[in-house]
């Protein structure tokens, strides 16, 4: 029997556009939704999503502001610390850092890392960053580096990714994950799977599960420049067009699925639009408050 619990609804915010992204958060922020997520890209027309969250926190006072998910291989780790420990004491505490390690080749070459080390290199960063965030020296020789965050032991965390070792850490240094990209019969057996690490790692309580899926609701134009957006942002994955055609475009398809995550014990589904057509915050708001 899967727990019963309030479902929250969160939007991840289009990126083809920033100019309207504050206006995104004020609409969102004076209605029901949880969360406003930012995705993470280097090379890729994108705003950068910390400075992104930071000009978003103070256009809001009740909505989370979350990364989904922040490519943190690529950011230097000590900086990392310090911005996100910032952006959590800013917030008061709204902050959620989701993480993983990216995929994209080219995003890795503009950082100087090694592609093939970048999950080494999350695993050494979330060690150095609950370090950091607890208040202590951040190496040998190197002191403490702050602010302190408000979350005490540092901003909630969220791993996403589908390889083994990215649910593995949700039970090494996470507090729950977060599902792109997949419908509710497939998401399923992520959230089966994380939860069993969690209770091998002998964590209390249960993992946050946020689920994520694309939408697109209002007029052809808005539907197609998601489409496009979509098209542009898995373009490297060569399933580009597989992803465009999971965008769910009506309120009946968007409430189904809301619908199916809640069934299998979801906390969250963040409905992530691509098109930059700020309406669609309350044409979501009228569909599913």
């Amino acid at each position: 029997m899967l727990p019963t619990q309030p479902l929250h609804i969160g939007l991840g915010l289009p990126v083809d556009d920033p100019a309207p992204l504050p206006e995104w958060a004020r609409r969102a922020d004076a209605l029901p939704f949880s969360t406003l997520g930012v995705l993470d890209r280097l090379v890729f027309d994108n705003p950068e999503p910390l400075i992104t969250l930071a000009t978003l926190a103070g256009a809001t006072s009740r909505i989370r502001l979350q990364t989904e998910v922040l490519i943190a291989p690529v950011h230097n780790t000590a900086l990392l610390a310090k911005q996100t420990a910032t952006l959590d004491r800013l917030t008061g505490g709204r902050f959620t850092l989701g993480i993983g390690v990216g995929g994209r080749s080219d995003d890795c070459l503009a950082a100087g890392i090694d592609l093939h080390r970048r999950g080494r290199r999350l695993d050494e960063q979330m060690t150095l960053l609950r370090r950091t965030w607890d208040g202590q020296p951040y190496g040998d020789g190197v002191g403490p580096i702050g602010p302190r965050p408000a979350t005490p032991g540092g901003p909630r965390v969220l791993f996403g990714g589908f390889a083994p070792a990215a649910l593995e850490r949700v039970g090494r240094f996470g507090d729950g994950f977060l599902g792109a990209a997949l419908p509710a019969a497939h998401m399923s057996g992520l959230f089966r799977q994380v939860e069993a690490v969690w209770r091998r790692y002998d964590r209390p309580g249960r993992p946050r599960l946020v689920a994520q899926a694309s939408v697109a609701l209002g007029p052809d134009d808005t539907v197609e420049r998601a489409r496009e957006n979509l098209r542009d942002y898995y373009a490297f994955t060569g399933r580009a067009e597989y992803m465009t055609k999971g965008l769910l475009t009506t309120a009946r398809e968007i409430r189904a699925a809301v619908d199916a995550f809640r069934d299998i014990g979801a906390d969250e589904v963040v409905l992530y639009c691509w098109s930059s057509d700020v309406d669609q915050v309350d044409r979501l708001a009228d569909t599913l408050f």
